[in-house]
């Protein structure tokens, strides 16, 4: 199974949410975490955030497909 890791300023890009937004957002439990693939670097699971990515798409237009 080939799974891709993305780097915060991609995760930025594709969500249009900040950094500060980002890990508020993770805090509260609203976005998917990061998973930790360095001593000090971290990165999120593209499909966990496309994932996020299609259920916004989702809430905001009341649940239609």
């Amino acid at each position: 199974m080939n799974q891709t890791i993305l780097r915060r300023p991609d995760v930025e890009d594709q969500t249009g949410l900040p950094r500060s937004t980002i890990y508020f957002m993770v805090a509260k439990g609203t976005f998917p975490k990061p998973i930790k693939i360095g001593e000090r670097s971290v990165g999120w699971l593209a499909n966990d955030v496309a994932d996020w990515i299609n259920n916004q798409i989702q809430a905001s237009r009341g649940g239609e497909s």
